[in-house]
This record gives structure tokens, sequence and C-alpha cells, in this order.
């Protein structure tokens, strides 16, 4: 009986212990075996890999539910939980991970600067290293295809859109009044310098459902998330000088930047032709706060300047030529919030505040013009797997214009309250494979100034069709509430409206990229109005319309020639509208159809330099001969100019740096402006547009104090 019991209790104890056998085969989505892939029980030592036609076997002493992990690089990994005495003759099948680098990426109407991008066709270096941009990263992104180059007024003109029909945000947010203001003849620079940004996205048309109130283009800044270091940088410019600091805490950090520029010592060696009574001085400070959450990162970006100049410019109607003013102050305050909420949520929210006055004196006239401008936003995203994103949200636009003309007869006031933009949208990321992805969108805004809503759908696809190449279709519909020049006469009109089709081709491979991309802009609802001018006068209807079609093509090369980095850029633009005072459909004359960049930089090791290039070219711009009583039938000459610049590194941390912008001295004419009485012959008399001076020179000494030692400023300049 005793040796009964101790068989029986072996018998117990073996069977107890007895191993389960787990196998079965690793497959992809065409069933083809997966060789090298790891399986194994979570948890756990017990696992192996899958052989040449993708079988896997082993065993386990663990007993009940387990969960079996099955990982191969480029594909998802898969988790299987069961029983483990069902985990046998499996037949498992991987998918591809569409998160790889690899993976197709939605390019249509897009250019991506950023450090951080899968595919960025510029670096937030080459924004202030190209030699033409003078620091600007507007000056910069003119050197991209899709831009019309407006020498005289400096800010974007994309694909046949006004100036006016790009919108700019930082961190997501609006900004309301992103260019310095200026006078006829003299470009504008974009207000905020590239000391606190790290990346770019500039979308050319066909951008996401999350982004309004812009016809043409959005671009959208971001600003640095967290600085690697202390430092202090300082600049000594012929224009003025900067001042910069970042301080950095555990969670947190801070970071200013300051300049004053001062022409009078400039116009006094290169004088221009304007007869300059106060030369242009402007004061601008700008500053971000960034905090570390357990869960997310609070900014707080706030910037300010003042400008201020008096000058006196030739006009062909006036002998003693026109006298104009100006005083602006512009504070701009953005705060964001970025997080994770938990179960693959995460939610994005800001706010911006916008006070912008001029004040503004035209010979015996006297203009004065004040904007509050707010925008609120709040969106979240939900990130199902790696194939499916969901993204919606809301945002609120509100702006209050007030104007006031006083003349020797006329003293009135212009102006709206509460031009609010309710909106809504909602956005779906779906990727099928590594080839194949879909962007869907739906956008509503409300208007209460019109007391209309309008829907705007938004769709873009891509398909990779091969290692490095791709082709992506996008296609939306944009609308945009005229501009305070108008609403502050009129108010019963429409948002303008624009419907967007492109088709791309990008090809990626070792440090050179090539895009092609054609497009087509139909335009509905434009403002048209009788006069010369937008006066309280004007008969305003919203019964314009227009079109803008052509090609755009890139390529750059980093690679192929040691320490070269050059890009070329193409565009062909088509376009006619029938707007403002327009008689008949014509190509405006902020349009050039032909427009041609070439960015050049080349690092000289023996020498610690680096030299650039940067040539401009644009055919002739549209203009109105009244001798010929034919609207915008006659074009200027060609545009050219090339620029010229190198930095000379003193030592690691001290640069001197020189840099001349039409180096040539090209003659080139902006257009015409003609008289309006007719001289003894029985024509219109005129005059060139010509710009103010033909070339500039800029020379800076820019020093760098980091606790590292190594940093510089070549990504400032």
């Amino acid at each position: 009986m005793k040796y009964l019991i101790t068989i029986l209790a072996f018998l117990l104890i073996t069977i107890g212990n007895a191993q389960t056998t787990i196998s079965g085969k690793v497959v992809d989505k065409n069933n083809l075996p997966i060789i090298g892939a790891n399986v194994y029980l979570e948890g756990t030592y017990d696992g192996a890999t899958s052989d040449e036609v993708g079988g896997f076997s082993f065993t386990t002493d663990e007993k009940g539910t387990q969960t079996l992990i099955v990982s191969f690089l480029s594909f998802e990994t898969r988790s299987i939980i069961n029983d483990v005495s069902k985990l046998n003759h499996l037949n498992i099948k991987l998918l591809e991970d569409v998160e790889t680098l690899d993976a197709v990426v939605i390019s249509a109407g897009t250019f991506e600067a950023s450090d951080n991008s899968k595919v960025s066709v510029l670096k937030p270096l080459d924004v202030v290293t190209t030699a033409s941009a003078l620091g600007d990263f507007v000056g910069a992104l003119q050197t991209l295809p899709g831009t019309s180059n407006v020498a005289e007024d400096g800010r974007l003109f994309v694909r046949g859109g006004s100036a006016d029909e790009t919108q700019i945000f930082i961190d997501g947010i609006r900004v309301f009044t992103p260019y310095s203001p200026t006078t006829n003849n003299i470009p504008t620079r974009g207000r905020y310098s590239p000391f606190l940004f790290d990346g770019i996205t500039f979308s050319t048309g066909g951008y996401s459902s999350e982004f309004g109130q812009a016809l043409s283009s959005v671009l959208l800044l971001n600003t640095i998330d967290e600085p690697d270091q202390e430092k202090t940088d300082i600049g000594i410019m012929s224009v003025g000088a900067t001042l910069g600091n970042t301080q950095k805490w555990e969670k947190s950090s801070l970071s200013f930047n300051a300049s004053y520029i001062n022409l009078a010592p400039y116009l006094g060696v290169f004088k221009d032709k304007n007869e300059w009574k106060t030369p242009y001085t402007g004061a601008q400070g700008e500053t971000v706060f960034r905090q570390k959450l357990n869960s997310g990162m609070l900014k707080f970006y706030a910037a300010f300047d003042a400008t201020k100049f008096e000058l006196n410019q030739e006009d062909i109607n006036d002998t003693d030529g026109i006298d104009f003013k100006l005083n602006n102050n512009n504070f701009y305050l953005n705060s964001s919030y970025k997080g994770v909420l938990g179960n693959n949520w995460s939610i994005t929210s800001g706010i911006s505040y916008t006070y912008a006055k001029n004040t503004l004196g035209i010979e015996t006239s006297d203009i004065n013009n004040t904007e509050n401008s707010a925008h609120l936003k709040l969106k979240l995203k939900k990130r199902f797997n790696s194939r499916l994103k969901l993204s919606f949200g809301a945002e609120q636009f509100i702006t209050d214009f007030n104007e006031n003309f006083e003349d020797s007869s006329i003293n009135e006031t212009y102006g709206f309250n509460n031009n609010n933009i309710t909106a809504g949208f909602a956005e779906a990321d779906v990727i099928f494979s590594k080839k194949l992805a879909l962007k869907v969108g739906l956008r509503a805004d409300h208007s209460s100034i019109f007391n209309t809503t309008d829907l705007a759908p938004r769709a873009a696809l891509a398909y990779k069709s091969s290692k490095n190449g791709q082709f992506s279709l996008a296609y939306g519909n944009f609308y945009q509430n005229p501009n305070s020049t108008v609403l502050k006469f009129e108010k019963s009109l429409k948002a303008q409206q624009t419907a967007h089709y492109i088709a791309n081709y990008q090809y990626v491979n070792n440090g050179k990229i090539f895009r092609a991309e054609a497009y087509r802009k139909d335009y509905k609802n434009l403002i048209k109005f009788d006069g010369e001018f937008e006066t309280f006068a004007s008969n305003f209807t919203s019964t314009g319309d227009g079109y803008a079609q052509g090609l755009d093509l890139f390529w750059r090369d980093n690679t192929s020639i040691k320490a070269i980095d050059y890009w070329v850029s193409y565009s062909y633009l088509d376009t006619e509208r029938d707007y403002r005072n327009f008689e008949t459909a014509a190509q405006p004359n902020f349009a050039t159809n032909h427009n041609l960049s070439i960015v050049g930089k080349y690092w000289i090791e023996d020498w610690k330099s680096q030299v650039g290039l940067s040539y401009g070219f644009s055919s002739g711009r549209p203009y109105t001969n009244p001798n010929t009583n034919k609207l915008l039938s006659e074009r200027t000459k060609s545009f050219n100019s090339l620029s010229l610049n190198w930095a000379y590194l003193l030592d690691q941390q001290k640069i001197l740096y020189f840099s001349v912008n039409n180096v040539l001295g090209f003659k080139n004419i902006n257009g015409y402006q003609y008289a309006d009485t007719l001289n003894s012959g029985g024509q219109f008399n005129r005059r060139a547009l010509t710009p103010a001076a033909d070339q500039f020179f800029f020379v800076g000494f820019f020093w760098t104090i980091s606790e590292n030692g190594n940093d510089n400023q070549l990504n400032n300049l």
C-alpha cells in the first residue's frame, strides 16, 4: 500500500509539471514566411525564433492565461492573450510598422523645415544662412517654389494669392499682425526673429482642416521645446544690436531676445532715393517661458515691438513729393499647452492676444487705428493604434478694429466690433500600410459679422511608389473673411473662398530631395469695389472670382559635392482674377509667371568660413499703361538679384559676418506710376518704381557665451 501511494504521488507531480508546447508560423500580409521573428511569453524566458519557413516551437511550464509576444524589425509587434493550452498550431500574421522612417508621408502642398521631421526640405539653419534672407524667415521661404517675388513688399505671396491670404501661427496659435508696418516701396520684415524657433511648416496649399481663415497658405512656427544649455548671445551690427539669453532649470527654462535697429548711421554712408526726415528706428523684444509638467508642457510666449520713421517720397503728381510718417506699437501674447491625457488621448490648447496701434501721417491727413484680436483653441487627439488617429477641436477668433481719419475738412471714424468666427474641425489619419496613407477632414466656420456658416471638406492621399519615391494628392475648400481695409467700411459681404487641387511627386535619397507639384485653385466671392481704392464711398460686393494654376519644382543636394549644399526652385504660375476695381479678369500685378531661385552654401575648413550665394529671377510683372487703355496688359522687365554672404569664425564662439544683396547692382523695376493728367502730346507721363536702394550691405559681429564653450550664432545669421 505504501508503494502504491508513492507511485500515485509521483504520477500526480509529473502530470502537474507537464510542459506545454507552443507552436505556429509567422507570416506577413502576403502569407510569406518571416524568418527570425522573436516569439516569447511575456514575463518569462520561454521563447523561440522563427525558422526559414516562419515556423516556431517551444515548451513552457507556465499555466493558465498568458501573453504571447511576436515581434520583428519593421513590423508591428503582435500580442496574443489566451490559455497556454490553446497557443499551438498558430498562424500569426504581422503587419508592416507604418511608423518607420521609410513609411509614406503626406507631402502635397507642405514643406517641412525641421531637424526632427522625416523629410525636411529646409533646416532651421537654412532660414538664417540664406544670403538673400537677411535673417528673416520670410525671406528664406521666398526661395521655395510657389512664392512670387514682390521685392518692394516683403511678405509671402503664394501661388497667385495676395499676401493677406497667408496666415502665420506660433505654436498653433494665430498671429494677427505678423509683419512690421512700412510704406510704399520699402519691403517689410517678419516681426519675429528665428532665435526662439526650431521648426517651420510651410503649407502652400491643401493644408489640414485644423487651420482656417487662410485662402492660400499657412506658415507654422514652433518655439524650441527644451534648450540644451544656458547661454548668452551678443550681436553688434551695422544697423543696430541684439542681445539674447537662455536660463535653464530642472523643469523649466526662460529665453529672451531683444534687438534695436537704427538706420540713421547706415543711411549716412549709403544714401537711398528717399528723403528721410526720421530714419527708421525699431525696438523689439520677445521671450518664451517653458514649464514641464507631469504629463505635458506649458509655454508662454510674448513679443513687443515699436517702430517709427518719417520720410518724403517722390511722386509724379507732386513736385514736392509725398510726406509720410508712421509710429507703430505691437504686442503679442501667446500661451499654449500640449499634454497627454492617458489611454492614448492627447490635448493641445492655446490662447493669443494681439494689440496693434498705428499712427500715420500722410501729407495733411492723420490716421489712427487700433486692433485688438484674440484666438482661443482646443484640440483633442485619440491614437487608436499606429494605423488610425482622430483629432477634433474648436476655436474662436475675435477681432475689433477702429480707425479715425482726420483731414482739414474731414473727421470720420470707421471700424467694426466683434468680428467673431467660431470654428470646429475634425480630421482622421488612416495609415493603410507603409505605402498608402489617407488624411480626411471637415471644418466649419461660423461668422458672426455675416451670420453665415461655411463647411470646408479636405482630403489628402499619399502612395509610396518605390523605396525613395511617392505620389500625393490633395483637395480642399478654404474660406477667409475680408480684411479690415474692407470690413471697416462694409459688413454685408461673404467669406472669400478657394478650392485647391494638388498633385505631388517627391523623391528622397541620401541627402537629395526632388519635388514636383502641379496645382489648381478656383476663387469665389472675392471682394470688388468701385473707385481707385477702398473708401467709405465705395460700393462693395462679393462677386469677384478667379483662378491660379501652375507647376512647382524643387531640387536639393547636400551630399554629391563635398562641403557644398545647394537647392534650386522653379515655379510656373498662370493666374487671372476679377476682383477689387478690375473691369475684367486679369493677372494681378503681384503675380509673376516664372520664378527661379538658386541657393548655395560652401564650408571652407581652412578658412573656418561659410560662404553662400542666392540668385533670384522673376519674369516681368503686369502693369496698366493708361495710354493703351488696357488693364494690366504690359510687363516690366525681368527681375534679377544675386546676393552673397560670408560668415568667418574668429574662434569657436565669435563670428564676423558680411553680406550684400544684389551684388551686381541690377536695375530692377517693380512697376510704373503714371501722371493723373495728359502732357502736351496727349500722353500720360510715367516714372519707374524702383527699389529705394539697388544694394544693401550688412556687417555684424556675433559672440556667444555658453556652458560648453562650443556654441555660436551661425544658426542665427
